[in-house]
């Protein structure tokens, strides 16, 4: 960038060439040519492992290099099946454990790419939406509040801009930028003409060239140190603290047992391999991993349903919200604005001019696209639309060009209001519209207000949303540090009412809700008349229930406020202060909070919210920035349907922990006590291997695709400091780890008095005892034949491939030889599904003694 030409190709020299340029942007063309020349404006991000790497890191386990030292000393005593087997069970490990990372890292891929930013551009004479990676050097951009900062760019005009470049500088106070058309270089960061890649516009509109795009710019010179490893969630840690406290225990079991198997006089290498492989197959070292993939696919399932989950752990925290603190319009209303009736003043304006009619057809910032269609805020587009409606498209055009804009003062969430001042003659016209109390605050003295608000109350009383408007003529444009001082001494020229009608499905969200124990909250910039009313339409306020405006709840203590809290369903006029204060007090209640905001100043309550939920097309750059996760749809529906998914997700890894863990348990439970029983080792070490491959690993995974649980919805929300093993988890691993094993040792002896085959039956009796177990544990509740034995088919089809691997492992002679087995009579063989089965059936019977017991 320290070459003027790595920034800027052929800048208009003259002011004929500069006023073309402006008015059209670069040809698309000349943006293509250097696209290919300059490259996508985009950061290098650290070099990703290759699919090889990825595959060959599958083999640092620290347990899969103890089972590859094991197969080795195997090959030296002379067992060269086992040494073959081992290692291919190795490679077949590898393979699945790389199909679940890669599956997860492409799942967490798809997801950032949506999560794009996007920039309008001047492209051609027309303004275009581009993806910012498509953004060249000299093009146009047009830059708002709220927008992330796609590229450097140099400001030719502005109105208001702030910056904050903390992400650059370090400094939180956002930064006031002014507009130069002499192209400087960009190259310090404390410029007040420049705008920086990945800083966050937090106020005023303008328009820039960029001058550096990707590695080019500021932040690309730092790039290298914004690389950071994605981090673990709570629930990650956590496993990961389990499994590695797990692991110290079982691998001082595989001592006792290689000990006590020395003591008796066993053959050391046999007694080595059998210990090695039960702590391979009873460490659960695949745990976190299973729960990184079932979180990143969760999030993937999300997408597919308008939701963006941008921080993973709000994957996990979705189940234990309890308030969802909502905006009104376009989450619970359908965004869909129509003026339905105006009332205009009887003041005048020269050349016959209607000033209401001005005002609204010169007090917005709504845009034509490529086609000619209107582009912008719901709001305003509606009185853009009514407008041209009354005075035809040719009059509007003509209103617009005869009066052109010459400064503003953009709406904040402060002020509530938005003024325009336009060139009206040897005149200047000044335009202010907002909501009608604090219009109010603005108008002449002498005007009487009681009539306007009398009119304004009745209107949104009827669910209307009501703006007024006022203006006056002011000899000259003073200078913009005085601007703010127009607002005031105004004629009131009128009101417009709008309706936006509830979306069907809020009312049966809003319903789910309360039956799942979450509290639905509507937070508001609206009326409180309108407010209260679209709030009763969708069934947040009820009876019982309160509802405030900002101005009380700024008059209300916090002590008082404390109180009250968790009755208030209504928040109307308020401020994005106040949505902290609201998320703050509700957290230090105890509740877990979900947020919505779609603005620059809602930033703060979605970071300190639980989840903070950004909108997808009406939201700023900004907020979504803060938010966990962004609803691509804008509806309230969404947020309800991520929290069921979010419950059902988390319900599944309990589900597969229940299933690897009572497994892993019957395993060892079965090696340790079989000696103490006088009976000998019940399995060799390719069979404690194979089951760990072909029973754990494959329906594990399967199980996080098993659908919501019948009353996933009409169960309170999940303490997210609960730990996995309660509910009755940790006491049925225990319980059915202890019986998988007693059937396990059951067979054992009777085989072994009855001179069966007894070491294959005591194989099989284990895998299919938790292959049965795997088919019992899909539901806490409801039996297997109510849900649908095919309603998780991926699992079906998982346990009936690991069936018949296993009948193959038994009757075909060339595995005969290499896993020590040997071909069972029909009746050993019956006798094996018989006692596979019991374990089935008792765990269905336990969800039987818990239904009476809920019903009791």
């Amino acid at each position: 960038m320290a070459n003027a030409q790595t920034f800027m190709i052929d800048y208009p020299k003259s002011p004929e060439e500069l006023q073309e340029y402006l008015k059209n942007g670069l040809s698309q063309k000349e943006a293509a040519k250097r696209l290919e020349q300059f490259g996508p404006n985009q950061l290098k991000e650290k070099k990703k492992k290759s699919t090889f790497q990825l595959f060959l890191d599958q083999f640092k386990d620290f347990m899969i290099t103890i089972l590859v030292i094991a197969a080795v000393f195997s090959g030296i005593a002379g067992e060269w099946s086992d040494t073959i087997i081992i290692l291919v069970i190795v490679v077949l490990n590898a393979i699945m454990g790389f199909v679940q990372e890669y599956r997860a890292e492409k799942a967490m891929e798809s997801l950032k790419k949506m999560s794009e930013v996007q920039s309008q551009v001047i492209r051609g004479g027309k303004n275009q939406v581009l993806p910012s990676r498509d953004l060249v050097p000299g093009d146009l951009v047009l830059c708002e509040a709220g927008n992330m900062i796609p590229a450097d760019i140099q400001l030719l005009e502005e109105n208001a801009i702030k910056v904050d470049e903390s992400s650059l500088t370090g400094e939180s106070v956002p930064v006031e930028k002014e507009a130069s058309k002499d192209i400087k270089n960009p190259e310090a960061i404390d410029s007040n003409v420049h705008l920086f890649k990945g800083t966050l516009q937090t106020n005023g509109r303008g328009m820039g060239v960029i001058l550096a795009t990707g590695m080019n710019t500021q932040l690309g010179k730092i790039a290298d140190l914004l690389q950071e490893k994605r981090p673990n969630t709570p629930l990650q840690i956590r496993m990961e603290k389990f499994g590695k406290t797990i692991s110290l225990f079982i691998l001082l079991i595989c001592l006792v047992i290689f000990g006590m198997g020395i003591l008796r006089g066993e053959d050391p290498i046999p007694l080595m391999l059998v210990s090695v492989s039960l702590a391979v197959a009873a460490i659960p070292e695949a745990l976190p991993a299973l729960i990184t993939i079932a979180l990143s696919l969760g999030a993937a399932r999300l997408a597919k349903k308008e939701t963006l989950i941008r921080k993973l752990p709000a994957v996990e925290s979705l189940g234990s919200i309890t308030f969802i603190c909502t905006d009104k319009t376009g989450t619970l209303t359908k965004n869909q604005m129509k003026v339905v009736r105006k009332e205009a003043s009887q003041d005048s304006l020269p050349e016959g001019n209607v000033p209401l009619q001005l005002a609204m057809a010169l007090n917005h910032d709504i845009q034509s696209n490529e086609e000619g269609n209107f582009m912008g805020e719901a709001t305003e587009l509606a009185l853009v639309e009514h407008i041209v409606e009354d005075l035809g498209q040719k009059e509007y055009e003509q209103i617009q060009e005869k009066y052109p804009r010459v400064g503003e003062l953009p709406f904040d969430s402060e002020r509530k209001r938005m003024s325009t001042f336009h060139q009206f003659g040897d005149q200047v016209l000044v335009i202010c519209k907002g909501a009608t109390e604090t219009i109010l605050d603005v108008l002449e003295k002498d005007i009487s207000s009681e009539e306007i608000i009398k009119m304004s109350d009745q209107w949104a009383s009827e669910g209307e949303r009501v703006l007024a408007f006022a203006g006056k003529l002011i000899p000259s444009l003073p200078a913009e540090k005085e601007w703010e001082n127009l607002e005031k001494d105004l004629s009131f020229w009128g009101l417009a009412g709008m309706i936006d009608p509830p979306r069907e499905e809020a009312k049966i969200a809003i319903q789910e809700c309360k039956t799942a124990g979450i509290q639905p909250v509507m937070i508001t910039g609206d009326h409180p008349e309108t407010a209260k009313t679209i709030a009763e339409q969708v069934g947040i306020l009820e009876e019982g229930r309160l509802s405030i405006s900002g101005s009380e709840l700024r008059e209300l203590a916090d002590e008082d406020f404390e109180k009250q809290i968790e009755k208030i369903s209504v928040y109307a006029r308020v401020s994005p202060d106040q949505k902290l204060r609201i998320v703050k007090t509700l957290q230090s209640k105890g509740q877990f909070v979900a947020m919505t905001g779609d603005g620059v100043n809602d930033a703060p309550s979605l970071r300190a919210s639980t989840i903070g939920v950004a909108m997808g097309i009406t939201g700023t750059d900004v907020s979504k920035e803060a938010a966990h996760m962004i609803l691509l749809d804008d509806n309230f529906a969404t947020i309800v349907r991520a929290i069921r998914e979010g419950r059902r997700i988390f319900d599944n890894i309990r589900k597969f922990i229940k299933y690897i863990m009572t497994c892993n348990g019957a395993e060892i439970l079965t090696i340790t006590l079989a000696p103490f029983l006088g009976m000998p080792m019940p399995l060799l070490p390719i069979h404690i291997l194979w089951i760990n491959l072909v029973t754990d690993g494959i329906p594990a995974l399967a199980l996080a695709k098993e659908k919501a649980e019948s009353n996933i919805m009409k169960r309170p929300p999940r303490p997210p400091k609960q730990s996995l093993f309660s509910d009755g988890v940790g006491i049925h691993i225990l319980w059915v780890g202890t019986l998988m094993a007693a059937v396990t040792l059951f067979t054992q002896y009777w085989a072994i008095r009855n001179d069966w085959h007894w070491q294959t039956m005591v194989f099989s009796v284990l895998a299919f005892s938790q292959l049965g177990h795997v088919m019992a544990v899909r539901s806490d509740r409801d039996f297997l034949f109510k849900q649908g034995l095919f309603s998780n088919l991926p699992l079906i089809l998982a346990v009936l491939g690991m069936i018949a691997l296993q009948i193959l492992v038994i009757y075909v002679p060339v595995f005969n030889k290499l896993f020590h087995t040997e071909a069972l009579n029909l009746p050993e063989l019956l006798i094996c599904g018989g006692m596979g089965l019991v374990v089935f059936h008792a765990v269905e019977m336990e969800k039987l003694v818990k239904k009476w017991r809920r019903k009791s």
